[in-house]
């Protein structure tokens, strides 16, 4: 690999010789501009505001601008006599924890490669001592025109620099966080856990750029003058989540179902009985209203069932006890004889009274 900076890292008194290698490459695709009538291409051309010429860029350098709009050059010779330990040095000023460095903090990569043979022992040194101490080293150098800040560790048999920026780099996050008020359940934590231990670790090596894939076997196809196919249909999105628990529980069931694990029923309960009906836009949710609309439905269906037990029992007492009356009246009437109606004029014949018998 090619070295992008030579110097030394200074390692109190010991001085190590080493060279700078790019420990990352963008791969993503780039395209150029085109004039979209003919194709031709567009290209952009460096030229002199006051002849109007086009400028090679060996003629080219650099200036620091005024606020008035002067300028004022600035040469290669001029950065190079600047009074900068780190100009050529890899200075460590110190060796940290790591997890005293914020991740944010992290820039571009560098691999540190010890430059001859006479640099072999130092560099070994350097990195044994980093591993044993399981710390890392915060230095200071200066590339491409500006001094940085950089951090040492050791992959495998390797020294890795990460440049770091400079703690006022890094923005303050002022009204990025939400502001409204949030009360998270315990039970919507464990399931956020359940979730997090399904989908557990992966193995980094095996993630790739399918953005980038398609599209070279996009520009592939239409270099082969392959006819473009149909668009993928796109997913729709997320609408608004109105029960967080069922979305907690359906990631869980769907990262399982992944994975080819069964999902017991105890562990994800029915969603169906969970969702929410849609509200009509012209009734507005009542603020603290704490009961979901299914349940009111079933609540109401629930007492109305209810009701109309009580009616039928009701109604069914009333009928036996009728029933019971009547019988009740029947069986009189059978034991009471009923008396004949009387003629007018008709009289009632007396009635002779038996002669008593003597005793002899």
């Amino acid at each position: 690999m090619r070295s992008i900076w030579n110097g030394a890292i200074s390692f109190g008194l010991v001085s190590i010789p080493i060279k700078l290698v790019n420990a990352t490459e963008n791969r993503s695709i780039s395209f150029r501009q085109i004039h979209t009538e003919d194709g031709g291409r567009i290209r952009y051309r460096k030229v002199c505001e006051l002849d109007g010429e086009e400028v090679p860029t060996a003629e080219i350098g650099k200036a620091y601008e005024e606020s008035d709009g002067s300028m004022i050059p600035i040469t290669d010779e001029d950065l190079a006599a600047l009074p900068l330990p780190t100009a050529k040095t890899i200075e460590i000023v110190a060796f940290v924890p790591a997890s005293r460095i914020d991740p944010l903090q992290m820039d571009a990569a560098y691999y540190l490669s010890a430059s001859g043979v006479p640099a072999a022992k130092p560099y070994t040194l350097l990195r044994e001592a980093l591993k044993r101490s399981d710390r890392v080293a915060i230095a200071k150098f200066a590339l491409r025109g500006r001094e940085r800040l950089g951090m040492l560790r050791v992959v495998d048999d390797v020294i890795i620099m990460h440049g770091l920026l400079w703690p006022d780099e890094i923005r303050r996050p002022e009204g990025v966080a939400p502001e409204t008020s949030v009360t998270v359940r315990e039970a919507e934590l464990d399931l956020a856990d359940a979730l997090m231990d399904t989908l557990g670790e992966v193995d980094l090596d095996t993630l790739h750029d399918d953005y980038r894939e398609a599209v070279e076997q996009m520009i592939a196809a239409k270099a082969e003058g392959v006819p473009e196919a149909a668009p993928a249909p796109r997913a729709e999105p997320g609408g608004q989540v109105i029960d967080l628990m069922a979305a907690l529980e359906n990631s869980v069931r769907a990262a399982k179902e992944a994975r080819g694990e069964e999902t017991p029923d105890a562990s994800v309960t029915d969603l169906s009985a969970r969702q929410q009906p849609p509200r009509s836009a012209a009734t507005p949710k009542e603020s603290g209203t704490k009961k979901s609309t299914a349940r009111t439905a079933a609540k109401k269906t629930a007492s109305g069932a209810s009701s109309a037990r009580k009616t039928t029992s009701k109604a069914s007492a009333g009928g036996k006890a009728a029933e019971k009356k009547s019988t009740a009246r029947r069986t009189t009437a059978k034991k009471t004889p009923q008396k004949a109606p009387e003629k007018v004029g008709e009289k009632t014949p007396e009635k002779k009274t038996p002669p008593r018998k003597r005793s002899a």
